[in-house]
């Protein structure tokens, strides 16, 4: 007879998105293009102070598939560093160390904190590094980022576990971690309409320095290009070192995002 915390965690199990969302999911060329058109809006963002932002990719992805929102952090006045890791092929336990040498190594030349922008699994890496060395990163932004609830609920966790030789379920300790609460601030933006992850993976516990941001009807591989998603980055890593206030979601792309939700947990 299975046991009762067996059975809570089989019916907390989540499923990948559908077929349909995740064949929806080439719309995000269109989102690429919308932040072409859109650029002048984009450029009214909040202006950076120059400090360092370490740009992770997703599972792979290369340095190439942050080139967008690198280029748009510097013209804001950010020193965007790419990670120069090749392709993301997973292994969350075999890199950590190259990923600290390469958080260290722009802490060291920089004389600054770094904050640190890791689309989908790259968010992962990003949340993993903040719990490393609280000292060198000063805020994290995740972009559908599966780090939290029931992991397995996407449709690439096959393929990771065949590319990177490492099972989802392994290092639970590691896990739990991630999904909690980080030393620094941070943001993780999400879609429901997500084709790739199940946008309950992407969910942080809200705190007085941690939000939850919804960009709607935004794609999985779209994230990192979409207009509203640029825009929500750009706002967040302006905020001064140390201080911490909610994304206000007035502005240009008001109407791309949706109001807090009552019903995740505080």
């Amino acid at each position: 007879m299975p046991s009762d915390s067996h059975e809570a965690r089989a019916s907390s199990r989540l499923r990948p998105p559908s077929l349909g969302l995740m064949l929806a999911e080439a719309r995000g060329l269109f989102e690429l293009n919308a932040s072409l058109v859109l650029s002048p809006l984009l450029m009214r963002a909040p202006r950076g102070d120059g400090h360092p932002v370490l740009a992770l990719p997703g599972f792979l992805a290369s340095d190439l598939s942050m080139v967008p929102i690198r280029r748009y952090l510097r013209e804001l006045g950010y020193d965007a560093h790419a990670w120069r890791m090749g392709r993301n092929l997973g292994g969350l336990a075999r890199i950590r160390d190259a990923l600290r040498a390469r958080l260290a190594e722009i802490h060291q030349e920089t004389g600054r904190k770094v904050s640190l922008i890791g689309w989908s699994l790259g968010g992962v890496y990003a949340r993993d590094l903040a719990l490393q060395a609280p000292d060198m990163v000063r805020y994290v932004v995740t972009l559908g980022s599966p780090f939290a609830n029931d992991v397995r609920a996407t449709n690439a966790t096959r393929l990771y576990e065949a590319l990177s030789g490492e099972r989802v379920d392994d290092y639970v300790e590691l896990r739990d971690a991630i999904a909690g609460e980080l030393p620094v601030p941070c943001s993780s933006i999400y879609s429901r309409s997500d084709g790739i992850v199940n946008w309950r993976t992407c969910l942080l516990h809200p705190s007085e320095r941690a939000e939850n941001i919804e960009v709607l009807f935004a794609s999985h591989i779209g994230l990192g290009v979409n207009p509203a998603a640029l825009w929500a980055v750009a706002d967040r890593l302006a905020q001064p070192e140390g201080e911490f206030w909610p994304f206000d979601r007035a502005g240009p792309f008001a109407i791309a995002y949706a109001p807090p939700d009552p019903t995740v947990p505080a």
